[in-house]
């Protein structure tokens, strides 16, 4: 089953469908026991037509179901929309053992300030189970793993059970699950933890109460409640990061059956990084980058871009756009009746680049994998069916600073993306001299105050508190909440941090909230 299923769960033939691969599975436990997540019908007619469920199948029998009590709606999760809350809790047996099977956030209410009113394993632990089970579909942000491995920590201590904790592996369009899967004893000490961001299977043998085998990392190590760090910090988790994009391009392709990637390639960090990423996803072979200067591109631009394709080994073509954009100027000068060149004429430059790529990419059946990152987007910097054209986002949750930290991560054992694309100060390049800095602040300083509104919801008057300058913190606030139709029209944007643009950010469009 797709994770989330989002509105496939109001068809009744995906329901069917997930049921009926519940018994395909079903056919091959004859002597394997398997828990497997999938959704169940609702016998009663109050309520939600549909529960979010864990089969135990063996002896090619369903010998249990348990349902999800716990049903997050925040941030990318909207679960009751779909689901019905259980209303009774009851242990799972296999072979002499009890079981405490829980699903995902039903072990997440163990905090300071829980948001809901039942805790299911308050009720599970007074029937004495033997252990806990968590299946989950967990998603990767940079600082989430830690904070996972924290709740299984508490949970372990809290009830003084062993639980194995079981999460996804793979990417959903935007949605990252690193898996991470691991076994901990009853102490707080982890025992068998599983690849992050590939799929692995690895069997751990459970006697007496406990798990066997050496201790992988002790509970002392593991903080309980990892917090989003208060200041930002672009070189956190680039590792991780690193992983998670090449995934989420991975499967994002290869679930969607396309093969072939194209990269609007301008010889500047964004496009550079993505296309270094776009490679190592898919393979140098099925990525073409597309390099369109201009009157305004500078020489190295082009000499750029082409050493970092031949660096990374992948096809590309230069496709200059002056004449186009000279066209484009002779057929609309009537009525822009000899007005100064403004941001007009830029934004034209981008969304001829826009549709040579798009022609290319119908042309040839490639995706155009979108270079625009999450400073740019949050301010509003950017072209509407230009430079924003794309089927998927691939830095759209990182900030500048963030991006130039993964570059140099990508360069960390030879040099892939030259130097110069890295030391040069960015700019669109589409007026004479132009740089980003002419129409945003430095990002240095820019990236750090979006952090503080966008992923810690400081308001004005707390940022102004912290020591930001309040014009500055009025201007950028302002950008953001007026840049919201553009980012409404965006592609998927493969989610890395705790709070990315897309679904897990909902505001209105229209609002006058620091307008």
């Amino acid at each position: 089953m797709a994770t989330p299923p989002r509105d496939f769960l109001e068809f009744n033939d995906f329901i069917d469908q997930s049921l009926a691969a519940i018994k395909k599975i079903q056919a091959e436990t004859a002597h394997i026991g398997v828990l497997v997540g999938a959704p169940s019908r609702n016998p009663k007619i109050e309520g939600k037509d549909l529960f979010n469920s864990a089969y135990l199948l063996y002896e090619n029998k369903i010998k249990g179901v348990i349902h999800k009590s716990l049903l997050p709606n925040y941030d990318i999760f909207d679960e009751y929309r779909y689901f019905e809350p259980a209303y009774e809790w009851n242990l799972l047996h296999f072979k002499g053992l009890k079981l405490a099977v829980t699903i995902c956030e039903d072990i997440w209410d163990l905090v300071e300030n829980p948001l809901y009113r039942v805790c299911p394993m308050d009720i599970l632990a007074k029937q004495q189970p033997d252990i806990m089970i968590n299946l989950s579909a967990s998603p990767f942000d940079y600082i989430h793993a830690a904070g996972r491995k924290g709740i299984v920590k508490k949970n372990v201590l809290e009830y003084n059970l062993p639980m194995i904790y079981c999460n996804t592996i793979g990417s959903q369009t935007e949605i990252v699950f690193d898996g991470g899967s691991l076994a901990m004893n009853a102490d707080g000490d982890i025992v068998s933890e599983l690849p992050y961001f590939s799929e692995s299977l690895q069997s751990v043998n459970f006697l007496n109460g406990s798990f066997e085998g050496p201790v992988l990392q002790h509970a002392a190590s593991i903080p309980l409640q990892p917090l989003i760090p208060e200041t930002f910090n672009a070189s956190l988790g680039v590792d991780t990061i690193h992983k998670a994009l090449i995934l989420g391009i991975h499967d994002y392709f290869g679930k969607m059956g396309f093969k072939k990637a194209i990269v609007a390639s301008s010889g500047g960090i964004d496009s550079a990084v993505v296309l270094a990423l776009a490679c190592e996803a898919l393979g140098a072979a099925n990525v073409q980058a597309i390099l369109m200067p201009s009157q305004f591109s500078t020489g190295h631009s082009v000499s750029d871009a082409e050493l970092l394709s031949k660096n990374l080994g992948n096809e590309y073509h230069i496709l200059p756009i002056k004449d186009v954009f000279a066209a484009f100027e002779h057929e609309l000068q009537p009525l822009f009746k000899g007005l100064p060149f403004n941001v007009a004429e830029e934004n034209l430059q981008s969304r001829i680049r826009g549709a040579l790529v798009m022609a290319l990419s119908n042309k040839f059946g490639s995706i155009l994998l979108n270079t625009s990152n999450k400073s740019e987007l949050a301010t509003g910097y950017g072209t509407l069916y230009g430079d924003m054209a794309g089927g998927l986002s691939v830095l759209g949750d990182l900030y500048k600073m963030q991006v130039y930290a993964l570059a140099n991560y990508i360069n960390r054992n030879k040099s892939i993306i030259p130097q110069n694309i890295i030391q040069k100060a960015p700019s669109a390049e589409l007026r004479p001299g132009q740089k980003d800095a002419d129409s945003l602040p430095e990002y240095d300083i820019l990236d750090p105050i979006l952090y503080q509104y966008i992923e810690q919801r400081k308001s004005p008057t707390e940022l102004i508190a912290i020591g930001d300058d309040a014009q500055l913190v009025h201007r950028i606030l302002k950008l953001v909440n007026s840049s919201e139709y553009k980012r409404n029209q965006f592609c998927p944007i493969i989610r890395v941090s705790p709070k990315a643009f897309g679904i897990g950010r909902r505001v209105p469009i229209v609002g006058k909230y620091l307008s």
